[in-house]
């Protein structure tokens, strides 16, 4: 990798730092070769601090360190992105990230959709089919996912495509359901799978 820590008369380049779980952009520091040298020996991220003019290993008074992942360059070779695991907040406020951010696994609509059924749980709304399954109980929410996951089954062994994503998303919808229906997450599965991930590699 050709860095061109020459870009600036004073060698300093750019580094955004991001969680490389949850992608969220956690701050941006700068880093001399020196940096990026004791970087790559500690696996720590360590950048030069330009108020404290000398080499600082975030984390060296707070304890919250970020581990490297990986490093990647820009197509001017000025500017990194390194992936990072964070061992706490990484705002010097004590926020998440320097913008303030929560920093979480964000599953897009999944997670908007989790949070429509987690609200429909508790409605009165008689004409909402999400409210009336919570009404009829565990036994009919699990009865029906068992429905969806046969019908998607049967779709998966006929060439329709379109028929077969159709009862996938239906079990999923259900699955959604019954999780909630249990009061788990989403998250808490996807934990598990990770750490099954994890444990395989």
């Amino acid at each position: 990798m050709e860095i061109n820590f020459d870009k600036n008369k004073d060698g300093l380049l750019p580094a955004i730092i991001q969680d490389s779980e949850t992608k969220t952009v956690l701050m941006l520091g700068y880093m001399n070769e020196e940096a990026y040298d004791r970087t790559i020996q500690t696996n720590r991220i360590t950048f030069f601090s330009r108020s404290k003019k000398r080499l600082w290993t975030k984390g060296e008074e707070s304890g919250h360190f970020l581990e490297l992942v990986s490093i990647g360059l820009d197509c001017d070779q000025d500017t990194f992105l390194i992936q990072a695991i964070p061992s706490g907040p990484v705002c010097h406020t004590g926020a998440d990230t320097c913008w303030q951010q929560v920093n979480h696994l964000d599953y897009g609509f999944l997670l908007k959709l989790e949070e429509t059924i987690k609200s429909r749980r508790d409605s009165n709304d008689s004409k909402s089919y999400v409210a009336s399954l919570f009404k009829k109980g565990i036994n009919k929410i699990a009865q029906k996912v068992g429905e969806e996951a046969i019908e998607m089954v049967i779709e998966a062994k006929d060439s329709n495509g379109l028929l077969f994503l159709n009862e996938s998303a239906d079990l999923l919808f259900h699955y959604l359901i019954l999780l909630q229906a249990k009061n788990y997450s989403l998250t808490e599965v996807v934990a598990i799978l990770e750490s099954r991930n994890h444990t395989q590699q």
